[in-house]
């Protein structure tokens, strides 16, 4: 996935209302800029942190600028919860995850479920078996290494596990994939104290058969793209 282009940089002032940035860019100019995440952004929302807002001169949208990453450390972490999807589909066309070859057909936002949406619904070619499988963004990182998910209470995130056994227990693949927005982490964990319901879920839902899939991501100014799988520390 290609970020949008011209990406210019400055700091963080301050992250506010969820969707909304005010940012110093470093040609002087204080900007307001649309920020692509509902979550509480542990971790990412560090007032002063380098960050690069994409300027698109769209008369139709509220907001010039939209925030799209932030350098924590030396890591470069994209803030975008809509980019996993986008980084998932390039990757299945690109036979980049070895666990969902075998399929012919791609299929997105599928309807399943109570009102839900499958994020890709993968199917035909020599799997007998449709795969449906769910993708989340992964930023948060508290520990060396160590990447974790939700980083605030997911009633939502909880109810597609719920759905995900539902279709294993139908006779479908049921996927769940956490894309790590980020470079330095080697495993990956529920974070059971931020959000105990959806890490009691998640132990359910692989107890049912459904499967569990953690990659994280090669991070540029200019890209980001799906690199390898994570250790899963699950119990």
């Amino acid at each position: 996935m290609n970020f949008p282009s011209p990406l210019r940089s400055g700091r963080l002032l301050r992250r506010y209302k969820r969707f909304l940035a005010d940012i110093l860019l470093d040609d002087g100019r204080e900007v307001t800029a649309h920020c692509a995440n509902p979550g509480s952004m542990l971790g990412v929302a560090t007032e002063h942190a380098r960050v690069w807002v994409w300027e698109h001169n769209n008369p139709k949208r509220k907001l010039g600028f939209s925030w799209e990453l932030v350098e924590i450390g030396r890591t470069l972490i994209p803030i975008n919860t809509t980019n996993p999807n986008r980084i998932v589909a390039d990757a299945l066309n690109a036979n980049a995850i070895p666990e969902l070859f075998g399929y012919d057909k791609i299929t997105r936002e599928v309807r399943y479920g109570s009102g839900s949406r499958i994020d890709f619904l993968l199917s035909g070619g020599e799997k007998q078996k449709p795969c449906y499988v769910e993708v989340k963004n992964v930023h948060l990182s508290r520990a060396p290494g160590l990447a974790e998910f939700p980083d605030s209470v997911t009633a939502r995130g909880t109810r597609h596990l719920q759905e995900l056994e539902k279709v294993k227990a139908a006779g479908a693949r049921a996927v769940m994939l956490f894309v790590v927005q980020r470079s330095d982490c080697t495993r990956f964990s529920p974070a059971a104290d931020l959000d105990p319901a959806y890490a009691n879920a998640l132990q359910t839902a692989v107890s049912s058969g459904v499967e569990v899939l953690c990659y994280d991501c090669e991070v540029s100014l200019g890209a980001v793209t799906l690199r390898q799988p994570l250790a899963l520390i699950l119990d």
